[in-house]
């Protein structure tokens, strides 16, 4: 299961629209790897000047990896946490993930990581199996 929904969200979405911010705070508590790692990222872009930042490490376990694709992988949780932190994130095989800032999508940068062929030259032997 990829989310841990506390029983009154559950009643809230059955019931109609949910909050983004009960919904962002449902993704924190059940994927705190994905989250952790996903705002160190917005932390370090909004440290910076750069159009984006990214993280190359990754994840400890395979249970850290399932959290993040998990997180990255649903269009839902990717959706809320993009508007929740006001950045664009972008991934690559199991760990790869940066944040853009909105103004950089669409710009040589951000178009270079999500193309195919940032996507062939970011494998390596060490990733074919995440």
């Amino acid at each position: 299961m990829s989310l841990t929904v506390p029983p009154a969200l559950l009643d809230a979405a059955e019931s109609g629209p949910v909050d983004d911010a009960e919904f962002v705070t449902c993704v924190r508590d059940s994927l705190p790897y994905a989250w952790q790692l996903v705002t160190r990222v917005v932390d370090d872009l909004r440290a910076s000047e750069v159009d984006f930042a990214d993280n190359v490490v990754p994840p400890p376990s395979e249970a850290e990896r399932g959290q993040l694709l998990r997180a990255l992988a649903s269009d839902a949780i990717r959706g809320a946490l993009e508007r929740h932190f006001a950045v664009k994130l972008a991934f690559q095989n199991c760990h790869r993930v940066a944040a853009f800032r909105l103004s950089a999508v669409g710009s040589e940068a951000y178009q270079r990581f999500i193309s195919t062929r940032g996507q062939l030259l970011n494998q390596s032997p060490e990733l074919r199996d995440c």
